[in-house]
């Protein structure tokens, strides 16, 4: 418990820094917050964090209910041999069933997903998974299921998945949307069987891994040219494009691609909507973090450039209409290299449509935009094809 305590103060420490007001926040700057300088805090001051963050934990399970006549469910499910967790928020059954992929790998969006997605809840039904070593599934399993964690394993998990929400929520076809690695798996997934999927909606997609780092390298010193940022032409100039022989090039171009789309402002957020999420404790937070680490040990060689991942494996012939909302500005997986994707795909139907002053997270970030083209664009489509079986009935799972 003192190791949570001590992490979760750090993680407060760091949030506090980086939300700071624009006119006091420098580009890239050193956090000055030590973890040493936490580690002074003595019983009184956990003691009155604990009192405030219960304070805001009962706020946020207030603010963020769904009324009587909604679905507000989260549990284990049994897929593919383990118990993994989901959760399925929704203002009307009737309405259609979204399945939400998380990126990461391993970046489980239930932490804080209750209120990323509270505006969609009018629309959807939306389901989110922590995938199989990520998040409250990996607490579940332990790290023993770190040599199951493959692409095939967790598309077949997926799929299983998506039968079972089918049938327990009376629903023919799914609404796939994948964010960052979560679009390769909705990828493979929708391949795999369409017949259980309305649409798929890729957003940050991953479309060429073998040149993503690459095209991404010039889009953010291009960036840093147009803005007169001298630290960031110096740093990506030090590194080079890559490939890179360790990590430092990847982590100065996540550095300044976060910096450039305003990630770091919503990544802070993020974490203090996980440290104040109504039924969340430090030990569920502790597997997120953990989730991410041994996820991408296991899937990141998988999807680099270095691995058996190519763009033609992602491309070709879909059986289910495609649509990717991208951030205008993504330099994580580059805005240029999705339309690419979309323009080369054979799909019954198809759009490429760019989130203004978007970037890797828009369908966080500008959550609203991204809303209007999930209601305009897709339930048209989705309409025509027929997803609901049965409007309004429900079992539980």
């Amino acid at each position: 418990m003192k190791r949570a305590s001590v992490r979760i103060l750090a993680l407060l420490c760091l949030c506090a820094t980086i939300i700071a007001p624009p006119s006091t926040r420098v580009s890239a700057g050193a956090v000055t917050q030590t973890a040493a300088d936490v580690q002074k805090l003595d019983a009184t001051d956990v003691q009155r964090l604990d009192a405030a963050t219960a304070f805001v934990r009962e706020r946020n399970a207030r603010d963020y209910a769904i009324a009587p006549d909604g679905i507000n469910e989260g549990r284990y499910v049994m897929i593919g041999g383990i118990e993994q967790w989901i959760t399925i928020r929704g203002e009307d059954r009737r309405n259609p069933v979204l399945l939400f992929l998380h990126g990461g790998p391993g970046d489980a969006t239930n932490p804080w997903g209750y209120a990323a997605f509270r505006s969609w809840l009018k629309a959807f039904t939306v389901v989110q998974w922590d995938q199989r070593g990520a998040g409250r599934t990996l607490g579940k399993s332990g790290p023993s299921v770190a040599a199951t964690i493959t692409i095939d394993r967790l598309t077949q998990d997926g799929i299983e998945l998506a039968e079972t929400l089918r049938r327990t929520l009376q629903k023919d076809k799914i609404i796939l949307v994948g964010h960052s690695w979560g679009s390769i798996l909705g990828v493979f997934m929708a391949k795999a069987r369409p017949d259980l999927f309305s649409a798929f909606v890729g957003t940050g997609q991953v479309a060429d891994p073998q040149r993503n780092y690459e095209v991404a390298y010039h889009a953010l010193l291009e960036k840093a040219t147009r803005l007169g940022e001298p630290r960031a032409i110096r740093e990506l100039k030090d590194v080079g494009p890559p490939p890179y022989a360790d990590g430092r090039g990847y982590a100065v171009q996540r550095r300044w691609s976060n910096l450039f789309e305003g990630a770091d402002f919503f990544i802070a957020s993020m974490v203090g909507l996980a440290l104040n999420a109504p039924d969340y404790r430090p030990h569920d937070i502790n597997d997120w973090f953990d989730g991410q680490v041994l996820s991408a040990e296991r899937l990141v060689p998988q999807t680099s450039a270095t691995g058996a991942l190519t763009a033609k494996a992602l491309g070709g012939d879909f059986a289910v209409p495609v649509f990717v909302f991208q951030g205008a500005d993504d330099f994580t997986t580059p805005t240029s290299l999705a339309r690419t994707f979309v323009e080369s795909i054979h799909a019954p139907r198809k759009a490429f449509v760019t989130i203004p002053e978007g970037g890797h997270f828009a369908v966080f970030m500008k959550r609203d935009a991204f809303l209007h083209e999930l209601v305009a664009r897709l339930l048209p489509a989705i309409r025509v094809r027929g997803s609901s079986r049965t409007p309004g009935s429900t079992s539980r799972l």
